[in-house]
C-alpha cells in the first residue's frame, strides 16, 4: 500500500497492528502493579463486591462474543507478516452484527479487567487507551481494505457498522452456517488463558495490598488455580495438534 497516501492515525494503527502482543500486556501489567487496586465494598463474608461482579460480567460477556465470533465464521487477524492483510472480505456471521466483533469482544474484556482493578485511573486511562489503540488498528485495516476491496468494501460499510452490533440481522448473518466449537477451543485458548490469568494477577496485586506479610497464604488458591489453568491449556494444546493430524 501507498505509504505517501496513509494519514498519521493509519500509520499509528500499522504499528500497533504489527507489535499488538507485546504493547497490550506491556501496558496492561504496570496498570495492575504499580496503582493499588479500590477498597472492596462488599459485605463481610462475600468473596465479590457488586463492581467485581458487574466487571467478571463484562469479562465473560466480551469472551462469549469472542467464541460466538469464531465459532460462525473465522477470520485470521494476524495478517501477512506482522501487516494488515486479507485474502477475502468475511461479512458473514458476526461480521454481518459490525466490521470488528473480535475488537467488540476484546474491548469488553479489557474494560471488565480494569473494572474489576477498581483503581478511577487504571479505569478511566486504562479503556482511554485500549480503546485508541484498537481505533487506530481498526483504521489501518480499513485503509487497507477499501484500497483491495473497493466499492464491495464500501457497501458493506453502509450496511454494516464499525463497533455496534445490529442484532436485528442476526439470522440473517448465520442462516446456512454451522456453529464450530472445536474452532472456538483451538482458536481462542489463548485469550482465554490471558484473560483468567490476567484476573488472578489483579487479586493477588490486591492480597499484596491487603496484608503483605499474609501474602503467601492468601495466594495460595491462586497459585493452584493458575497451575490448573497451565494444565488445561497444555491438554488443549494436544487436543489441537490431534486434531490438526485428523484433519490433514
Amino acid at each position: 500500500m501507498p505509504e505517501a497516501s496513509k494519514t498519521l492515525f493509519v500509520k499509528i494503527g500499522d504499528f500497533f497492528f504489527k507489535y499488538r502482543n507485546i504493547v497490550f500486556p506491556l501496558f496492561l501489567f504496570p496498570f495492575f502493579i504499580f496503582f493499588k487496586p479500590a477498597a472492596i465494598p462488599h459485605i463481610e463474608g462475600d468473596l465479590l463486591g457488586p463492581r467485581e461482579i458487574a466487571a467478571l460480567v463484562v469479562v465473560f460477556s466480551g469472551l462469549a462474543f469472542r467464541w460466538a465470533t469464531i465459532g460462525w465464521a473465522y477470520i485470521k487477524r494476524g495478517g501477512l507478516n506482522k501487516e494488515v492483510y486479507a485474502n477475502t472480505l468475511v461479512i458473514e456471521g458476526y461480521f454481518g452484527l459490525c466490521r470488528n466483533p473480535l475488537y467488540v469482544g476484546n474491548m469488553l474484556i479489557y474494560s471488565g479487567l480494569f473494572l474489576f482493578h477498581g483503581n478511577p485511573f487504571v479505569v478511566v486511562l486504562g479503556i482511554g487507551l485500549y480503546w485508541f489503540i484498537y481505533e487506530s488498528i481498526i483504521a489501518a485495516e480499513e485503509y487497507f481494505l477499501k484500497q483491495k476491496f473497493g466499492a464491495e468494501y464500501d457497501a458493506y460499510c453502509q450496511k454494516v457498522p464499525r463497533w455496534i452490533p445490529r442484532f436485528d440481522r442476526y439470522r440473517q448473518c448465520i442462516q446456512g452456517m454451522t456453529f464450530q466449537l472445536d474452532r472456538c477451543l483451538t482458536k481462542d485458548y489463548t485469550t482465554i488463558y490471558n484473560t483468567l490469568f490476567a484476573l488472578i494477577a489483579v487479586e493477588v496485586v490486591k492480597d499484596f495490598y491487603r496484608d503483605h506479610a499474609l501474602l503467601w497464604v492468601a495466594i495460595r488458591p491462586w497459585v493452584v488455580a493458575l497451575v490448573a489453568l497451565t494444565v488445561a491449556l497444555s491438554l488443549v494444546k494436544v487436543y489441537k495438534k490431534r486434531l490438526h493430524k485428523k484433519q490433514s
